[in-house]
């Protein structure tokens, strides 16, 4: 079963009980936050999830999922073997560039898909301002998350008549493009990261 699929069927079955379907949407953002919100936003449009339940549950759920990824870079940051990089030398070019960009960094990194999570986790792992991260990641949580729940609920509005088939495949299809997006991302931080790795080891005396 499609990742889709799977949460479409969790937030489904817990139709019933508001606080099972928060609960629902909730955990499929901790996951795969923009396929929920799609999903989500679908399933408002056929009037199976309230809006307000549908915007507030994501909403809460991704800014926790934030906090969690800021607070496993901070949780990073005192394991031993990693500590070191926190005030390397080589590294710290870009913990100046993080901190003096911080806030437009954190805010666009939740409009590129693959780079929240690398962005959000450094921010912990440099100890960047807490006050102003969570602020910051609610203010573009806010505008991201609301364009793409009413895109999802005007989609789901326009195609409530097709064939289940055909409308989630192309919702699908949609998922799949910031999938590969969010992919070419990972794999470009991951190799600038190795890069950094490298040099810090060769710089280590």
């Amino acid at each position: 079963m499609s990742p889709t699929l799977f949460i479409s069927h969790i937030i489904g079955g817990a139709v019933g009980s508001s606080a099972l379907v928060a609960l629902a949407i909730m955990i499929g953002t901790f996951f795969l936050e923009d396929t929920t919100t799609v999903i989500v936003g679908m399933l408002a449009a056929d009037g199976i999830i309230s809006i307000p339940l549908a915007l507030i549950s994501l909403y809460a759920g991704i800014v926790v999922g934030d906090l969690a990824l800021y607070c496993l870079g901070y949780l990073a940051s005192t394991h031993p073997r990693l500590a070191r990089y926190v005030d390397h030398d080589f590294v710290a070019p870009f913990r100046a560039w993080l901190e003096t960009r911080f806030v437009l960094t954190i805010f666009s990194a939740r409009f590129i898909p693959g780079s929240r999570m690398p962005t959000y986790t450094a921010s912990g792992f440099f100890r960047s301002p807490l006050s102003t991260f969570i602020v910051t990641a609610i203010g573009a949580t806010s505008i991201w998350t609301t364009v793409l729940f009413t895109a999802s609920y005007w989609f789901g509005s326009l195609t409530s008549g097709w064939l289940g088939h055909v409308r989630w495949g192309i919702a699908g299809a949609f998922l799949l493009t910031l999938f590969l997006i969010a992919r070419h991302n990972l794999l470009a931080y991951r190799a600038k990261k190795n890069e950094l790795d490298i040099a810090a080891d060769t710089h280590t005396p």
